[in-house]
């Protein structure tokens, strides 16, 4: 599918029925599969052969929803998770054991700074958070002799920063480590992190991939472009793997390296795989991202517009305006659009800001981001309430912050909720 475009990609890529076969992608609704010989099944057990035996390594559903990720992205491999946070643990924990270091961006989602800073930190992972704006000297200071990776996200959830994705993989590249790229908000529409150097990318499909908040999900794909026995870092892809007689990933897999090593290890022994329903939906989700993420970046930018113009608004973070401070990376990554996200900040504080969000009758105050309806949140309170204000101000949320995510539903009448929710 490398000819299409990515409209077409997101109809076509991943599953081409045979004659007399299902036009729409079935669900394989099955945990196991069937042989007729014991020796047929240990060669999968094996790696020796391709195929099927237990959906928590392999399932024919997952596996066309995540050739068609891949394709989307311009990878060559992608394995579908459980999560978003399950794709973000899997791409680092693939690459790094207890004693390893990575280096991080300190505005990404808050989930994504607990599991890094807290929770991997037990595993004997340690991350240097770094300002996303580092100059590459400042970058270069982060890095330790056990440094395994670099992580961003394209578009900060909620800061709405904008990574300069060519500076990071400059710094990661020099060091012979990889960069890991967050590219649930722009999504492949709008950005492709490895046309800018990035080598891997993860998102949590629950967002705009999916698009209807139905299905939890995540999924990682690898570039293919990064050369890890070059590296020399990375003795989990190079050398002999014990648990599977001896088998060593780079050599036997060659640029399906890092996702095999990720299927046949980590999801073996973790088990964060997605049921083969949720893929379907996910699916069908995928099947009108193009459409949507061009009706959700035009409604933001309207409201992007009209907020910065009211009177009652203290600030906007949207690239897409020209005075905002990611305007031109915005322009360099995004030339079509960013994303339906847009923070801001009410006058009067965090006070202010929970009483405009409880006047909202149209926009929901949810948990969730990213999916065809409106919904509000207040990341001080909700997703980053874990944060101490330090960790907070780091992350780019302030106290009266508001993420607002801009459904598909006409745009005059968002804008007409808004107003009366300020009016109140």
């Amino acid at each position: 599918m490398s000819d299409y475009r990515i409209e077409t990609k997101c109809i076509q890529s991943g599953y081409t029925p045979e004659n007399g076969e299902p036009r729409v992608l079935p669900i394989y609704q099955s945990t196991t599969w069937k042989y007729g010989s014991t020796e047929a099944m240990g060669r999968l057990f094996d790696l020796e052969d391709s195929g099927y035996f237990y959906t928590r390594l392999a399932n024919p559903t997952n596996d066309a929803v995540a050739a068609k990720i891949a394709d989307l992205e311009g990878g060559v491999a992608a394995i579908l998770t459980s999560s978003g946070q399950a794709a973000c643990f899997y791409s680092i924990f693939n690459i790094c054991t207890a004693g390893d270091h990575f280096v991080c961006s300190s505005s990404v989602y808050g989930g994504t700074f607990n599991l890094f800073g807290v929770t991997m930190k037990k595993l004997g992972i340690e991350v240097t958070f770094v300002d996303p704006d580092s100059t590459e000297e400042e970058l270069q200071n982060a890095v330790r002799p056990n440094t395994k990776a670099f992580f961003g996200e394209t578009i900060a959830n909620p800061a709405l920063v904008v990574l300069d994705i060519e500076k990071w993989a400059k710094v990661a590249h020099k060091n012979n480590v990889p960069l890991i790229i967050d590219n649930t908000f722009a999504t492949p529409v709008n950005c492709r992190p490895f046309e800018w150097g990035a080598d891997i990318v993860v998102h949590s499909t629950t967002k705009y991939m999916d698009g209807h908040a139905t299905s939890v999900g995540g999924v990682v794909i690898d570039s293919g472009n990064f050369d890890w026995e070059k590296a020399g870092k990375f003795p989990g892809l190079t050398t002999p793997d014990a648990s599977y007689h001896g088998i060593t990933y780079t050599e036997k897999f060659g640029k399906a390296a890092y996702i095999t090593k990720m299927t046949a290890q980590v999801m073996r022994d973790l088990g964060s795989i997605p049921s083969p329903h949720n893929a379907f939906l996910l699916n069908l989700g995928l099947e009108t991202l193009p459409l949507r993420m061009e009706r959700h970046c035009s409604n933001a930018q309207k409201i992007a517009e009209y907020l910065s113009s009211n009177d009652k608004i203290s600030w906007v973070k949207y690239c897409g305006l020209p005075g905002d401070k990611y305007h031109e990376l915005g322009q360099k990554y995004l030339p079509n659009g960013s994303c339906g996200v847009i923070s801001f900040g009410v006058k009067g504080g965090r006070e202010a800001a929970v009483k405009f969000m409880d006047n909202l009758k149209l926009a929901a105050i949810v948990t969730h981001v990213a999916d065809a309806r409106t919904s509000v949140l207040h990341p001080a309170s909700h997703t980053h309430r874990q944060l101490t204000d330090e960790e907070l101000l780091a992350a780019g949320v302030t106290p009266d912050l508001i993420r607002f995510s801009v459904g598909i539903e006409n745009v005059d009448d968002i804008i007409a909720d808004i107003q009366q929710a300020l009016d109140a």
